[in-house]
């Protein structure tokens, strides 16, 4: 796509977003709040509710404490517990149903991002009964008021608590793309940090990174972002920057937990104005063609993307590198923009991530640069404008590294 056009297509977006109502959820926080949710919805005058989440999460006997709770309040509520690690169009369709059948009023999405795209994808399709879920994945196409989510993440990275976005596979392509809409945003959200206590280490990791890559990527971003997106931007950086690997080591720590959901927040409303970048662009193509779950392939391409940005991120690298106080070899943007990324690459490192993608098939490269270059011109307006060219040399660049470090 014309580089030129991708620019005054983003320069257009900017005035017209002046005119969005942009907003961030009401928030219950703290240890314990998501007992209080049942009365916060019995007061908001809602009685009977889907409750979307996944078999996991009800193994575990996470979601017990709300259920009693409903009762007490007198809520009733649907279970619709099978929601896909990467949500499909027939995830949807099947939450469509229950929330139809059971005349349910209003959503809990409880989980991760895969419950809460879940939810938001629900709710669109009810909005726009005569859609399909392809129909409506892009940019505004929704346009209506959707049922009300109130949304509990068990996991500190999607930021989806406060995004216009949902993220969904189509089940018979596997393109894995979002429908983005003012719409979508939550009006509810509870952050309590006990519920990601029992998270493992490498679910901690690739969800913390996730939220790393939110606030990174809508902070080198050009074009959209107000002050306000710049400072959630940096203060969600410096949280995971103080409390990532501490908590990954240290799972029981609350008030860590705590910090990585306000960090997860942070970066979500970032982005959700910001926008994300080509890691995301390209990330997708992982999870949809592979099932990568969206967590790794964010930290996995993170730092590739940026030293592929070079010096149009420097500027802004830099100060996220002041933003943390980490060290550089001397005062320069370049020094500093490598710290910051040097950093991202030992993380990975210490909490066992892979450096690159396990699997890129040589018959699918075609497929992800037609998806990756649809997904990011000419919305997202990164450091740098890639040509569909310059996305192929880069999934190639990366399929070669990841097969000489099997070889090795």
């Amino acid at each position: 796509m014309n580089k030129v056009y991708c620019r005054m297509y983003q320069g257009v977006m900017k005035v017209g977003m002046y005119f969005l109502p942009w907003s961030m959820p009401s928030t219950l926080e703290g240890p314990g709040t998501v007992k209080q949710l049942p009365s916060w919805i019995k007061e908001k005058g809602y009685r009977n509710v889907l409750i979307v989440t996944d078999k996991n999460l009800m193994k575990l006997h996470l979601l017990d404490s709300l259920l009693e709770n409903l009762e007490k309040e007198n809520v009733g509520y649907v279970m619709f517990d099978d929601v896909s690690p990467n949500p499909t169009d027939v995830d949807i369709e099947t939450g469509v149903f229950l929330y139809r059948e059971n005349r349910c009023d209003a959503m809990i999405a409880f989980g991760g991002g895969s419950p809460m795209d879940c939810a938001k994808g629900i709710g669109v399709r009810i909005a726009r009964p005569r859609k399909t879920v392809r129909q409506l994945q892009g940019l505004l196409k929704v346009l209506k008021k959707i049922p009300v989510i109130f949304t509990v993440p068990t996991t500190a990275g999607t930021g989806s608590e406060t995004t216009i976005a949902a993220v969904v596979t189509d089940s018979v392509t596997h393109h894995k793309a979002s429908i983005n809409d003012i719409r979508l945003i939550p009006k509810y959200a509870v952050l309590d940090p006990e519920l990601t206590l029992g998270l493992p280490p490498h679910v901690t990791a690739t969800t913390g990174m996730d939220a790393l890559c939110h606030a990174v990527e809508a902070y080198t971003n050009h074009t959209y972002n107000t002050k306000l997106e710049d400072d959630l931007a940096k203060k969600a950086v410096k949280l995971i920057y103080d409390n990532l690997y501490h908590v990954y080591l240290h799972g029981d720590d609350v008030q860590a937990r705590e910090n990585m959901q306000r960090a997860a927040l942070y970066a979500g409303r970032a982005f959700t104005r910001g926008c994300v970048g080509y890691v995301h662009a390209i990330g997708h193509t992982l999870g949809g063609l592979y099932g990568t779950p969206h967590g790794l392939a964010m930290g996995i391409l993170l730092p590739h993307v940026l030293r592929r940005y070079g010096a149009a991120a420097y500027d802004k690298l830099a100060d996220l590198c002041d933003v943390c106080g980490m060290p550089a070899r001397n005062e320069s943007k370049q020094a500093k923009a490598e710290a910051f990324i040097s950093w991202i690459e030992d993380m990975k490192v210490k909490m066992d991530l892979p450096l690159y993608p396990p699997i890129i098939k040589d018959e699918d490269i075609d497929q992800m640069v037609i998806w990756a270059d649809k997904e990011g011109n000419p919305l997202y307006p990164t450091p740098v404008t890639w040509s569909k060219a310059e996305f192929r040399d880069f999934i190639i660049s990366l399929k070669d590294k990841s097969q000489e470090k099997a070889q090795a």
